[in-house]
């Protein structure tokens, strides 16, 4: 009786206030999450993970030393994947990052042996000031995605961001590499030495960011390090 009651309410509060896809704007049905399955299915993947010495690991060649790296789904303006970037980083939807980190990480279980080896997830932090202004970290809701699929746990204070600097947005890649310099501090040396760290992030356009937070790790004992990001600017 109360699973019919129950169902009948959500389906008079869906009948009002239907719930949209973020892309398309088309409501949702009963299993979709925030995007609608034909949006999903149709946004564009890069199959990078398919690929040996793929355009994201090259970003990264004569810089640091990566195990492996990827980035899902392709990125440019006025792409659907902006769409759902824009939500997750400004528009407060925190929750479509934790929808596709579980999307990106089933289905690269499936295509592929990505996430062997792997020991723990590290989400990109944010500045204490930029979290407060957000509310969150995106990447680290990304990250819970990716942790409920794969069963990985997430790292969260290993590392520190010290320095509170403008957004990469607007800037030239120049620009980009200077703005990230020794913004990120090890705290907890600890918590990964020895240990496969994938790092998670939400896009990666020059590599400047990530590559800044992976050098906090510089003076591990043994760790070896991974890339995964939602999304890869497209060229």
């Amino acid at each position: 009786m109360l699973n019919k009651v129950f169902t009948y309410i959500s389906s008079l509060i869906n009948l009002l206030f239907p719930r949209c896809c973020t892309v398309c704007d088309s409501p949702l049905v009963r299993g979709e999450d925030f995007l609608c399955t034909s949006c999903l299915l149709n946004l564009p993947r890069t199959n990078y993970h398919l690929l040996s010495e793929n355009p994201v690991e090259r970003l990264f060649w004569g810089r640091i030393n990566l195990i492996k790296a990827t980035s899902y789904f392709y990125y440019y303006r006025g792409s659907e994947m902006r769409k759902i970037i824009h939500a997750i980083k400004y528009g407060g939807k925190k929750e479509i990052g934790e929808v596709m980190g579980r999307n990106m990480a089933a289905e690269l279980l499936q295509q592929s042996n990505f996430f062997d080896g792997i020991d723990l997830l590290m989400p990109v932090v944010l500045h204490p000031k930029r979290q407060r202004i957000r509310g969150y970290n995106q990447s680290e809701w990304i990250a819970k995605g990716v942790s409920h699929v794969t069963d990985l746990p997430i790292e969260m204070h290993a590392v520190k961001r010290v320095k509170h600097v403008e957004t990469q947005t607007r800037k030239t890649p120049f620009q980009r590499w200077e703005n990230v310099q020794q913004i990120f501090q090890l705290e907890h040396p600890e918590r990964l030495e020895g240990k496969h760290i994938l790092v998670i992030d939400d896009v990666v356009t020059t590599g400047a960011t990530a590559l800044a937070f992976i050098e906090s790790f510089a003076t591990l004992k043994e760790a070896k390090v991974s890339l995964l990001t939602l999304a890869v600017a497209a060229q």
